[in-house]
């Protein structure tokens, strides 16, 4: 059975643009390895989009952060970097919410034995969608690898980190 990348928001506006944060941008080559290293094996990628239009200060979302961001069309919507390249032929799951639903009904219907997630950020949209990963698939084993993604907060990331292994989800931890 293939094994399933899902990369989580990799986008403009979270890495150098609006609520970006350093550290940010030095996770692309590590994402961009995990890509390839997928592609090459046959097994199957695809990403999520953040996606906001022009209502999004009216939103729960917007009156809790008040930061427009990923707002469709825009540069800071589009992919980071040399991620775009890579990810230009790859399924899109674009997504108003942390939880990406289409990424939840795709993944009931596609079956992984594995689902890896990378990307942005770590104690919003990835734990989110790991959670709907394991929902999804409850014998897929669903990885995070901690070395390709990150949060604004380095010690809720490191926290984060833990509750995932709680629920569950294999994280790697290299060098350690």
């Amino acid at each position: 059975m293939k094994k399933l990348l899902v990369v989580v928001d990799y986008q403009n506006d979270f890495v150098n643009g609006s609520l970006g944060f350093p550290g940010a941008e030095a996770l692309e080559e590590t994402i961009c390895e995990k890509i390839r290293a997928y592609q090459k094996a046959g097994n199957d990628v695809v990403c999520t989009l953040d996606t906001h239009g022009e209502d999004y200060s009216e939103t729960q979302e917007g009156h809790k952060l008040p930061i427009p961001h990923c707002l469709r069309g825009t540069q800071g919507w589009e992919l980071y970097g040399k991620t775009a390249e890579l990810l230009k032929d790859c399924r899109k799951f674009e997504k108003p919410v942390f939880g990406s639903a289409g990424l939840f009904e795709f993944l009931r219907e596609t079956p992984y034995s594995s689902i890896e997630l990378c990307g942005l950020v770590s104690n919003i949209c990835v734990i989110s969608n790991a959670v709907l990963a394991r929902t999804a698939q409850p014998e897929a084993e669903i990885v995070v690898d901690a070395a390709c993604t990150a949060s604004n907060d380095p010690a809720l990331n490191e926290a984060v980190l833990r509750v995932l292994e709680g629920l569950q989800v294999t994280v790697l931890h290299h060098g350690s």
